[in-house]
């Protein structure tokens, strides 16, 4: 029953609609085109009225159908139809489920939920009422999917400049947009568009199902040069949004390119600097082309002789010597463009020295010694003896000389501008003259003490070598303790035992003179002493010893004063007499006796006598 209600009534209002249009209609308003992204819901409105506003119907029908874009031949297949009562929403379409319809006095409104690609269609809206007329409208749902981001790819191997017609250079693709994205290529930021004969577009477009989005993929031909090893290409997409025009520029890749070598560069890789004879010399060489090429190294004096290199672009001289110095080219294989360098190998040969290796020259004589060295630069000569310098210049004068100009003169050679070259050279100076003394002195005047030994020391210098020898008169106790000589000076030491006054001579002599030394020496009597003491001391003693005796003549005068005051002493000028005490004395008793003769009188001795003690009466 409810089937054949939903055939038969729109079928009636058909029928009705068809008599009561002459005189009444219902007038509709809906977008052109409606936008949305897939997805989303989409609404579409229907707006509508009526012409005959005093017959405005209580009842009227509304429906929905929906047709293929832009294809009116198409049949419209209807979704949804409903009226005051009733909404039905028609089943197995592509709406059923998905759709619903909203409805009020001024209109109604079709809101499909989950939008697809295929819903892109026209939608109709129609309004039936009676006699009140009838009226339809429509819009074109668009819909739309942003593509993925845009993938490049670049030629994986290299573009040569001499192939003939376009080349690959890369690859873009887009995914799944919609509707169709477009893609721009760029290079360095500029926009490439197709030229005959110089770049080329292909696109291929393709569309798995009418539920997925369109994949576009581009490949850019283009006619390689070699400006193009530094280029950088990218694509850009860009497609339809609700309202909008969006773009998505990739990466930037770059191509390799393959060109011939136009220009070659040869160099010096190391040392650094200046090279001297020696050194390991490394050249290299570079092309500009790509890529770079094995090049062949000469010389300019040998090109039709390779020279062996062992990496390809780089050429080896060990050790170098100035025959090396010359002008070196390298070019190519395939190539005729050649790069060329001047190498300079600097030297400092061995010095000459002039004198060579020893001149002899006579006291008094000048003499002028050279130095020289052959160099490639300018040099710098010193002259040194013992480690000090005495000159300066490949010259050095020696005037007036002397035995102190013997010696080794030694003559260093630098190159200022390259210090590790360096030489030297020496001579070796021989004065040749009489024999000299070593010193100023040639009189000496000593003084010893009888008994003590001196030691005589004679150095004299000469070439040839002096003989030395010795002439003492004075003392014939000595002896030469020391005896040495060098290439120049002879040193000779004796000792002499001084028993008296002595002179002693050292003579010596060689071709050229003699020379003398002499020697004085004066004898000193020794005081002998039991105990050798220093002057300081013995006048000391000699002080004591004259204070003692004062003392006792002091106290023998005194006895003898007492002794006479008690007539104890008788004294007489003849004869002997003796003085004499009792018969007995006594430890206390003193003696004296005096004995004289005609010649003289002189004390014999003096001494006193412990005996027993006397009383006072016996004193």
């Amino acid at each position: 029953m409810a089937r054949m209600h939903r055939i038969l009534v729109p079928l009636f209002l058909h029928v009705c609609l068809l008599n009561w249009s002459a005189w009444a209609k219902v007038e509709l308003t809906m977008h052109e085109g409606v936008e949305v992204y897939l997805g989303d819901s989409a609404q579409i409105p229907c707006q509508y009225s009526f012409t005959d506003t005093d017959n405005k119907p209580s009842f009227f029908m509304i429906q929905w159908f929906v047709r293929a874009f832009r294809q009116p031949a198409s049949p419209r297949i209807r979704i949804f139809y409903g009226d005051d009562e009733q909404q039905m929403v028609d089943n197995n379409t592509d709406y059923s489920g998905r759709i619903h319809v909203t409805s009020d006095q001024q209109g109604t409104q079709l809101t499909i939920q989950d939008v697809q690609l295929n819903d892109e269609r026209e939608f109709f809206c129609q309004v039936n009422g009676l006699v009140a007329g009838s009226g339809e409208g429509k819009t074109h749902l668009r819909v739309f999917a942003p593509p993925e981001a845009p993938v490049i790819e670049g030629v994986p191997t290299g573009i040569s400049v001499t192939n003939e017609g376009l080349s690959k250079v890369a690859s873009c693709e887009a995914r799944n947009g919609y509707p169709k994205p477009n893609i721009t290529w760029y290079r360095n930021g500029m926009p490439l568009m197709s030229t005959p004969g110089h770049i080329n577009v292909l696109i291929l477009v393709t569309r798995k199902s009418n539920v997925s989005g369109i994949s576009v993929q581009s490949t850019l031909e283009y006619k390689v040069v070699k400006d193009d090893k530094d280029a950088h290409f990218s694509c850009e997409v860009s497609f339809f949004v609700p309202g909008a025009i969006r773009t998505v520029e990739s990466n930037s890749v770059n191509i390799t390119v393959h060109y011939p070598t136009t220009m070659v560069e040869l160099w010096k890789e190391s040392p650094q600097g200046l090279v001297k004879e020696g050194d390991t010399v490394e050249l290299r060489c570079q092309g500009d082309g790509n890529p770079p090429p094995v090049f062949i190294f000469n010389r300019e004096q040998e090109l039709d002789v390779d020279l062996e290199s062992n990496h390809g672009d780089v050429l080896m001289l060990s050790p170098v010597s100035r025959k090396d110095s010359g002008i070196y080219q390298c070019r190519p294989l395939d190539s005729e463009v050649k790069g060329e360098m001047q190498l300079t190998v600097h030297y400092l040969d061995p010095a000459v020295v002039v004198p060579k290796d020893s001149e002899v020259m006579l006291k008094g004589e000048d003499l002028t010694a050279t130095c020289n060295a052959l160099s490639s630069l300018k040099t710098s000569t010193v002259w040194y003896k013992d480690g000090k310098q005495v000159g300066k210049g490949n010259t050095l004068h020696l005037k007036d000389a002397t035995y102190e100009t013997t010696g080794e003169y030694v003559c260093e050679v630098t190159v200022p501008s390259l210090p590790a070259l360096h030489t030297s050279g020496s001579v070796h100076i021989i004065v040749q003259g009489g024999p000299q003394l070593v010193g100023v002195e040639q009189e000496v005047q000593l003084e010893e003490a009888t008994g003590r030994m001196v030691n005589l020391s004679c150095e004299v210098q000469g070439h040839p070598l002096p003989s030395l020898s010795w002439s003492i008169v004075g003392s014939q106790n000595w002896q030469e303790v020391v005896s040495k000589a060098n290439e120049h000076i002879i040193h000779s030491v004796v000792s002499v035992k001084v028993t008296s006054d002595t002179s002693a001579l050292c003579n010596a002599s060689n071709d050229l003179g003699t020379e003398v030394k002499a020697f004085s020496i004066k004898a000193i009597p020794r005081v002998t002493s039991a105990a050798p003491f220093s002057p300081a001391e013995g006048s000391g003693v000699i002080i004591v010893v004259i204070i003692l005796c004062l003392l006792l003549l002091a106290i023998l005068g005194s006895v003898l004063y007492f002794l006479h005051k008690k007539g104890k002493i008788p004294c007489g000028r003849s004869g002997k007499q003796e003085i004499s005490t009792k018969e007995k004395t006594t430890k206390d008793d003193i003696v004296v006796e005096m004995k004289t003769n005609a010649k003289n009188e002189e004390a014999v001795l003096l001494k006193a006598v412990n005996g027993d003690k006397k009383g006072p009466s016996d004193q």
